[in-house]
């Protein structure tokens, strides 16, 4: 790809904008383009409406310091709205399209077709869907080895994560040329096989039902708990992963608090994967063993966790928690 390729995006919503603005900041050329066929007028509304978003997103960016209300000014430039006539146009100089229209396998599937078709065959298409799997929608593509599925977690400019789903026709070159898009303008990708929730919304899924069944059996009030998940459960793992977090403790104590908790609580949704146990099995606890879900050998573990304690502390001190001994 070149240094700043031309984006374009297929629906000129809510995620469409967040994506575009993402983009813009970094330099990029972008194109909403309106999948919808409207009157002059009707599409008037639309690209003042869209633009207007991007112009207030970016507006807030600047008042959060991140720019300067001229450098938004800038930025807003790069953004233009396309009317679903002016397609090929409009996809013409573009290196990488993302379709971005509602969460309805058919309209999907007839967006990307009708888009395929349009742009030269070396032409990355991805789907932004958070709930259909890659692979019920890139049979509408053509040549399906260009597609995969990229999650954005909104706010899209703001949230640095973004999940890569490839499907099975997906070459792995394409996979390889998006994460070093995306990189570029200063997200961090991950790759998932295509299965539902992906990684964050499965996760988060279960977290969120657990919370509010919390909340229905009485065991905390709502501002308890999200207090609990800000300053401990959010805290820790904004700079440790789970995983992570299972090692450095040992999968042995995650197992048995497990067993406890199934039977304490009547459910099995508390009881560990087979992983866990077999993990235990072949000596794999964590780091005290040098092997975990993730491998240790040869790190000097006192180190190591000293660099993530560090960590904590500059989130402490983030909160504004950090504080003096008492002498």
């Amino acid at each position: 790809m070149t240094a700043r390729p031309a984006i374009a995006c297929l629906g000129a919503g809510r995620m469409g904008r967040g994506i575009a603005v993402a983009f813009a900041y970094a330099g990029h050329q972008v194109m909403l383009i309106d999948v919808k066929p409207r009157s002059a007028k009707e599409f008037a509304k639309l690209e003042s409406e869209a633009l207007g978003e991007i112009r207030r997103t970016l507006g807030s960016l600047a008042r959060l310091g991140l720019l300067t209300d001229g450098d938004a000014d800038a930025v807003a430039l790069r953004v233009t709205v396309a009317p679903m006539q002016n397609s090929a146009a409009a996809l013409g100089g573009v290196a990488i399209v993302f379709e971005g229209v509602p969460e309805l396998v058919e309209l999907k599937r007839e967006v990307l077709a009708a888009a395929s078709k349009l742009v030269r065959p070396e032409i990355i298409i991805a789907s932004t869907t958070s709930t259909i799997l890659v692979d019920d929608i890139s049979s509408a593509v053509e040549r399906p080895r260009r597609f995969l599925n990229v999650h954005w977690l909104n706010p899209a400019y703001l949230i640095p994560l973004v999940e890569l789903s490839p499907g099975a026709a997906t070459d792995p070159a394409i996979i390889g040329r998006v994460k070093a898009l995306l990189e570029g303008i200063g997200k961090v990708p991950v790759v998932c096989a295509a299965t539902p929730g992906y990684i964050v919304p499965r996760i988060q899924a279960l977290a969120m039902n657990e919370a509010a069944r919390m909340v229905e059996e009485g065991v905390a009030s709502p501002e308890d708990i999200d207090k609990a998940i800000k300053y401990g459960f959010g805290f820790r793992y904004a700079t440790m992963g789970l995983l992570e977090f299972i090692d450095w403790g040992g999968g042995d104590i995650l197992y048995y608090a497990s067993r406890y908790l199934e039977g304490a609580l009547h459910s099995d949704r508390y009881r560990a994967p087979e992983v866990i146990s077999r993990n235990m099995q072949e000596g794999r606890i964590g780091m005290r063993t040098g092997a975990g879900f993730l491998d240790y050998a040869g790190k000097d573990i006192d180190a190591y966790r000293e660099q993530r304690l560090a960590a904590l502390v500059d989130m402490l001190r983030h909160f504004g928690l950090a504080r003096p001994p008492v002498l």
